[in-house]
């Protein structure tokens, strides 16, 4: 298996290189050089299997045994979900009205990130070990990816992270679950500044070419194929668990409704499609529509600007993994994206040209959802089924409940409602709280704080240098853990 930039200048490489880039070298992003298609039969032997089967079978679809035997893919796999809190890692709750929801939080942090990161975290140590090298793990987040980055992460020796998230602008519990994380290679800064300027230092950091490539600066956020390809699971789960049967001629479609930011989940079903899975793809934004604009309408285009809303994770203006999507349905056509993304990098304006608008909206549909009718879904999925949706999820409920169809439907769930309590309270809902996130409350908590007027950069750059050379002490290197050929990665955004 290889992979090739959707921008066509890259070059091939294998899953180790693409797992420790980010963007390719061309601007654009990896993907596999050929998808595989699945026949009938292995749908149907795949229908019975557990979801972390299933992450296996998928995994070994797109990572050669040569780089990592089998056996040694299965024992990582078995690793990174050894902390769920779910038996079987992930549920479909099956609720009145046929509303299936597919819970995907149930990881340390309640967020649907965890599954793919905890995978990542897995692979990315495997490698470092049997190449004894060090990374630099650098995260900016206003949500959920900082934490889950982290739990990825914790206790590894062969990487640090450095997370910078905004003070005051995380959910309480959020900021909790990564200032009480005591560990040596965790990093935590809370900076006094928003969402874009905690950006400004990270990206001065990867800008530094000399600095990122010393001490290997890289990041997790979904430009990373190994996430997408862990979350194409969750398409063939959804789709295993409400098919009626898989007897019948042609395969029965099920329809499969995303709650959609940066896009990264609507890429993996996608890509699950591309391999022959039968299934129907709903992209559901929030009042930040630009993925809703552009399959509608084909205008690929920013608004003035972000608008908060009760699903906050879903508040993003550019969702890049839409660069994979138009890849996939022009036949992976890399002169074509491009010309098209350079255009929109340029103007943040982009029409779609007609034919690839129109493969498109065949492709997905799409919805997007106010907070009214956010705080609507929770309220009434409250009422019928006493079941709490958090507002992501509700984005989901939301297309359901306006858009009923006899078509066997999937919603998936992103995150757990005890992370959104003021949501709920704004829908006149009680919330939950679990005694694990009550704990959290009084828990020992470690943080650098970041003062305005402050060089954010230099302090940032004498704690890596601390950092890697307590890796160097510890590993008896004699030098510092530079120049071991890892590409580094582009910055996260939450």
């Amino acid at each position: 298996m290889e992979y090739i930039s959707t921008r066509g200048g890259a070059g091939t490489v294998d899953f180790e290189r693409t797992l420790f880039s980010g963007f390719a070298s061309d601007g654009g992003l990896f993907m596999p050089k050929h998808i595989p298609s699945l026949d009938r039969d292995t749908l149907r032997k795949w229908s019975s299997l557990s979801y972390p089967e299933l992450v296996k079978e998928l995994c070994s679809l797109f990572i050669t045994a040569d780089l990592v035997p089998r056996s040694t893919l299965s024992d990582l796999i078995d690793s990174a979900f050894s902390r769920f809190r779910h038996k079987d890692v992930i549920h479909l709750s099956r609720l009145k009205d046929g509303l299936n929801v597919l819970e995907l939080w149930h990881g340390v942090t309640y967020a649907f990130k965890d599954l793919s990161l905890s995978c990542t975290g897995q692979f990315l140590q495997y490698f470092l070990e049997k190449r004894q090298k060090h990374v630099t793990v650098v995260v900016g987040t206003s949500g959920d990816t900082g934490s889950s980055a982290i739990e990825s992460v914790r206790g590894q020796k062969n990487m640090d992270i450095f997370v910078l998230l905004p003070k005051g602008l995380c959910t309480q519990i959020q900021e909790l679950q990564m200032t009480t994380v005591i560990e040596d290679n965790i990093h935590i800064f809370a900076a006094h500044g928003n969402s874009d300027e905690i950006d400004m230092p990270i990206k001065e950091l990867f800008a530094d070419v000399d600095f990122a490539r010393k001490y290997n600066l890289m990041s997790l956020n979904s430009v990373n194929w190994s996430r997408i390809m862990v979350q194409i699971a969750h398409h063939f789960y959804a789709y295993f668990q409400c098919a009626p049967s898989l007897d019948t001629t042609p395969l029965p479609v099920v329809e499969i409704v995303v709650p959609t930011g940066g896009g990264g989940n609507i890429t993996a079903g996608c890509i699950a499609q591309k391999m022959g899975l039968p299934i129907r793809l709903v992209a559901v934004v929030n009042s930040n529509d630009i993925i809703h604009r552009t399959v509608q309408h084909g205008d690929f285009s920013l608004s003035e600007s972000v608008k908060p809303t009760l699903a906050s994770a879903m508040d993003i203006q550019e969702p890049y993994n839409m660069e994979r999507v138009l890849w996939l349905l022009s036949g992976s056509d890399s002169r074509l994206i491009k010309t098209l993304m350079e255009q929109f990098s340029a103007s943040k304006s982009l029409k779609l040209p007609e034919d690839l608008h129109r493969k498109l909206s065949e492709t997905l549909r799409s919805c997007s959802a106010s907070d009214e009718d956010i705080s609507r879904a929770m309220q009434r999925c409250w009422e019928e089924n006493h079941y709490l949706l958090c507002p992501h999820s509700a984005v989901a409920a939301h297309y359901h409940y306006s858009h009923p169809d006899s078509m066997p439907r999937c919603c998936l769930a992103p995150a757990s409602a005890v992370k959104f309590q003021d949501a709920l309270l704004e829908a006149g809902l009680v919330p939950q709280v679990p005694p694990e996130i009550t704990a959290l409350t009084v828990m020992e908590t470690r943080s650098t704080p970041l003062q305005r007027g402050q060089d954010w950069v230099q302090a940032l750059k004498e704690r890596i240098e601390a950092a890697a050379q307590r890796w160097e002490a510890q590993s008896g290197r004699l030098g510092p853990p530079g120049q071991q050929e890892i590409t580094r990665q582009g910055v996260t955004q939450a």
